[in-house]
């Protein structure tokens, strides 16, 4: 067993070694053109981080902790904001009629939820704060973080692909040990309350998971490379809207596909990670493939829900 978890990780580093050039080679072939867009509004975003660094006269601590804190949170909120008023009132029917688990949280137990949405701003406060306040210094010592230059269209492009690949293998693995039995029933169990997610609860986690799960793979990579707020901020905000629409429990029209994660919550050994190339490798999909759910897996580019469209055939006998 220890060969082949030993042999399947030597793999994994492999093909995300070979996706990451992939990506950066693709990036480069159509980044020429954002960067033309980039450059004809070069000097505004320029000329508007300056005025926004000497407007708090350059005071890093308060740049970082508005835009690695205030900025993601907002994002976070202003995203799951929406989706709770769906949850709860169950309107707009636009999107509710996209719900994946039919049946399920129409509408959500208000009791349930007030928990839920307590562990998060705990976690929120009392553990990711604290945590950015040991990343703040980290970035200090890079010494680049608070440039009154910012990052290239080019650079950014490679930081994002960098996150994406830190956070996938670190998730994975930190993910699939709080599946252990032992730290399953301590730790991860409080997270698979919700068989049927919504957007909140992707943050819903005992503090160690918060932290080991959670919070560490998204933070890696920016301390990795060194990178600047505005990348930072970015980054934080995409990862947390990515991770709420993940838990949101609809497949609604032009986002991400949430089946991949949804389908571990409704199975729990099943698709653990973020993209889905380590679960490939390691084989903890294989149930998913099989799926109605992997048939959904796919950016919806029409305005018909793909339950309708690829319903869930009849129950068979177990």
């Amino acid at each position: 067993q220890e060969e082949k978890l030993w042999d399947a990780m030597k793999i994994s580093a492999r093909v995300l070694g070979t996706v990451l050039l992939t990506y950066t080679a693709l990036a480069n072939s159509v980044s020429w053109y954002m960067q033309s867009i980039w450059d004809s509004y070069g000097h505004f975003w320029q000329t508007t981080w300056l005025k926004f660094y000497y407007l708090f006269e350059g005071d890093e601590w308060t740049i970082f902790l508005l835009g690695a804190a205030l900025v993601p949170a907002l994002a976070f909120w202003s995203f799951n904001g929406i989706l709770l008023v769906a949850d709860v009132t169950g309107k707009p029917t636009f999107i509710t009629r996209y719900r994946i688990q039919l049946g399920k949280n129409d509408p959500v137990d208000t009791k349930k939820l007030r928990q839920a949405i307590c562990m998060v701003l705990f976690n929120q406060f009392c553990i990711s704060l604290p945590m950015l306040v040991a990343m703040f210094y980290v970035m200090k010592w890079w010494g680049n973080t608070f440039s009154k230059e910012l990052p290239t269209f080019q650079w950014f492009l490679v930081e994002l692909s960098i996150f994406t690949l830190t956070e996938e293998i670190l998730f994975y693995y930190t993910h699939r040990l709080v599946h252990l039995p032992l730290l399953y029933k301590h730790i991860h169990k409080k997270h698979h309350e919700w068989t049927a997610p919504i957007g909140v609860v992707s943050i819903y986690a005992h503090p160690l998971e918060h932290i080991l799960s959670n919070t560490l793979p998204v933070m890696t990579g920016p301390m990795i490379m060194g990178s600047h707020i505005v990348s930072i901020s970015a980054w934080f905000s995409l990862a947390l809207v990515t991770t709420s629409i993940s838990h949101c429990g609809y497949h609604l029209p032009f986002l991400p596909s949430p089946e991949f994660h949804d389908f571990h919550h409704l199975k729990f050994n099943q698709c653990y990670g973020v993209l889905g190339v380590l679960d490939y490798l390691h084989g903890t999909d294989t149930v998913f493939r099989k799926s109605k759910a992997y048939e959904r897996h796919r950016v919806l580019l029409s305005l018909t829900p793909l339950s309708e469209s690829i319903p869930e055939g009849p129950r068979r006998a177990d």
